[in-house]
């Protein structure tokens, strides 16, 4: 958990709010960043496959079991379509097909696992907003013109509040 509120959402919102500052490879490496700290945490996800020997799996952080590591990383994870949406490049989670590495096809498709338990969840269905009202209250974020707690901590390199 203390992943997710350390490095999880710090990660999406200076992603979200980069805007290279006139360096092109800024953004490369605030994405790089990001990705590292979502690979970090999907390393020590249940390996469903192990789980699925000992007589359980399933696709949460805990395997079979749904705990307040999902909960938390849910709503951010939802999110990350909003970096597709506003920058260039993305997230950068390699889709499927271009995924070649043995170590990136095990990592992402843990991913692509998690996250499809995730959108397909009564829970997380019901409480999510449409995708557009998400896109008119984050366009402040990648526009970096918030003045928000959250946004300036971010700028100014910061915890987040």
């Amino acid at each position: 958990m203390d992943h997710v509120a350390s490095r999880i959402v710090p990660g999406f919102y200076r992603l979200l709010q980069c805007d290279g500052g006139g360096d092109p490879e800024r953004m490369g490496e605030v994405r790089q960043q990001f990705l590292e700290s979502l690979k970090m945490l999907v390393r020590e996800m249940a390996d469903p496959e192990e789980e699925e020997q000992q007589g359980g799996g399933g696709p949460w952080f805990l395997g079979a079991r749904f705990s307040l590591v999902d909960v938390m990383l849910a709503p951010w994870a939802k999110r990350l379509f909003l970096i597709d949406h506003y920058k260039e490049g993305g997230v950068g989670i390699p889709k499927k097909e271009e995924r070649m590495e043995d170590e990136e096809k095990k990592i992402w498709g843990r991913w692509d696992l998690w996250m499809e338990a995730v959108e397909g969840r009564k829970s997380v269905r019901e409480t999510w907003s449409d995708e557009e009202e998400y896109v008119k209250a984050y366009k402040r974020y990648a526009d970096n013109t918030t003045q928000s707690e959250v946004g300036r901590a971010t700028r100014e390199g910061k915890r987040l509040p």
